[in-house]
């Protein structure tokens, strides 16, 4: 079963090198960026409003806790938003492909 991991970032730049790194690192197949948004909420008893930037992640179930674990080491916020939803259907091809994309090298001496 795979997972999309939803993180959302300060910048394009924070987005984009935790993207990377995670990938590179095969804890996620691949990251989408998305456009900037707005996020109202609570935070240190103020309600706050700030422009961030979402990414979806897809990892296999059972990567979904490293890959938030990574996550929120890399980034900047005291408290990152890292949550995993699960994928109720996909492309058999493509869940094969999230599959291989991160035990490839995990598989491979280093």
């Amino acid at each position: 079963m795979i997972v999309t991991v939803y993180a959302t970032f300060a910048d394009p730049d924070e987005a984009a090198k935790v993207a990377r790194a995670v990938v590179e690192e095969r804890l996620a197949a691949c990251a989408n960026i998305l456009a900037p948004c707005t996020s109202i909420y609570r935070w240190q008893g103020a309600v706050e409003e700030a422009q961030e930037v979402p990414a979806l992640f897809k990892t296999p179930a059972e990567l979904a806790d490293p890959l938030i674990a990574r996550i929120a080491e890399l980034h900047s916020y005291e408290v990152p938003a890292a949550v995993a939803w699960p994928i109720a259907n996909a492309l058999g091809a493509y869940g094969d492909w999230v599959s291989e994309a991160v035990t490839s090298s995990r598989l491979s001496p280093k």
